[in-house]
C-alpha cells in the first residue's frame, strides 16, 4: 500500500529530475550542525541552487529534492515553487526521507524512495556539487531517451581528493568499471576519472532486473548506487561523457572556504 505522500503525487506531472539533498555533510561539521550542507551559502545563495538553476534553465519545470537532515529548513525555504527572472517557474517537490524514516536512505534507497514521483527518463544531480556552467541539456536528455542505456554519467578529470577516480571512459562512449590499475592491449594504463553525480537514468535501471528495492521503497531499505552501476557497466548499460568545467565536490569547509574567496 502507498503511503499518503506517495498517494498524493499520483495527479501531479512526474519530475524529470531528482536533487540528492538528504546527506548529513558530517565532514563540514561545524557548519552543519545547525544548518543542512545544501543551504550553505556559496557566493550568496544556497549550494543547491546553483544545480536548481540550471535544471531550470535545462527545462525541467518540476523538480524532486530528497531530505533528511535538518530537511524541513530546506522545504521552507524553497517552498513549492522556485522563480527565477527570465526562466519558467520550476515546480518542487520533496522526498522527505528524514520525517518517513529518520534518516537518510543512501544514493539508490533515495531515488527508488522518489521513484513514484518521478518520469521514465530523469537526470539526477547533487545539492553539494557546484558545477555552475554545467548545461543540463534538452538534447542530450532526448539522445539518451532513445538510447539502449539504462544510465548516462558526467565524469570530471580527478580532484586532489580522489586522485584515483572512479570510473573509465571507453572510446565508443561507454562507462568502464575499471579496477584500479587497468592496463590497456597496448600496455598503458587505462585512466580512471571521478564519478560528478549529475547523471540521466531511466526508470527500468531501478527496477527489478537490476535493484532489489521494490519503488517507493515502502520499507526505508539504505542502499548505495555505485555497486549498481558497475554492474550495469558490465553488461554495457552505462554510456558516459567527460565534463572539463568548473566541478567542485563541496565536502568540507577548506573547499567552501575557497569558492567563496575565489
Amino acid at each position: 500500500m502507498m503511503t499518503k505522500s506517495l498517494i498524493s503525487e499520483v495527479s501531479r506531472p512526474l519530475a524529470t529530475a531528482l536533487l540528492l539533498a538528504a546527506g548529513r555533510g558530517a565532514r563540514m561539521r561545524p557548519l552543519t550542525d545547525t544548518t543542512p550542507k545544501p543551504l550553505l551559502d556559496l557566493r550568496g545563495q544556497p549550494l543547491m541552487q546553483w544545480a536548481m538553476q540550471g535544471l531550470q534553465r535545462g527545462g525541467v519545470s518540476h523538480l524532486v529534492i530528497n531530505t533528511a537532515w535538518m530537511g524541513e529548513q530546506i522545504s521552507q525555504y524553497f517552498g513549492p515553487v522556485f522563480e527565477t527572472v527570465g526562466q519558467a517557474p520550476m515546480h518542487l517537490h520533496y522526498s522527505q526521507e528524514g520525517v518517513d524514516f529518520g534518516d537518510a536512505l543512501e544514493t539508490a534507497g533515495g531515488i527508488v524512495r522518489a521513484l513514484p514521483q518521478l518520469d521514465g527518463v530523469f537526470w539526477v544531480a547533487a545539492g553539494d556539487v557546484f558545477a555552475p556552467d554545467f548545461v543540463f541539456s534538452v538534447e542530450a536528455f532526448e539522445r539518451f531517451k532513445t538510447s539502449p542505456q539504462l544510465a548516462h554519467i558526467w565524469l570530471v578529470c580527478n580532484p586532489a581528493h580522489n586522485p584515483g577516480g572512479d570510473f573509465g571512459l571507453s572510446a565508443d562512449g561507454l562507462a568502464l568499471n575499471l579496477p584500479k590499475l587497468a592496463v590497456a592491449a597496448a600496455g598503458q594504463e587505462l585512466p580512471r576519472y571521478t564519478f560528478s553525480t549529475i547523471a540521466l537514468y531511466k526508470r527500468a535501471f531501478f527496477e527489478a532486473a537490476w535493484c532489489d528495492i521494490p519503488a517507493g521503497n515502502p520499507a526505508g531499505a539504505k542502499a548505495p548506487l555505485a555497486a549498481m552501476l558497475r554492474a550495469a557497466m558490465d553488461n554495457g548499460a552505462v554510456s558516459a561523457s567527460l565534463y572539463t568545467g568548473a566541478w567542485t565536490d563541496v565536502g568540507t569547509p577548506e573547499r567552501l572556504a575557497q569558492l567563496n574567496a575565489a
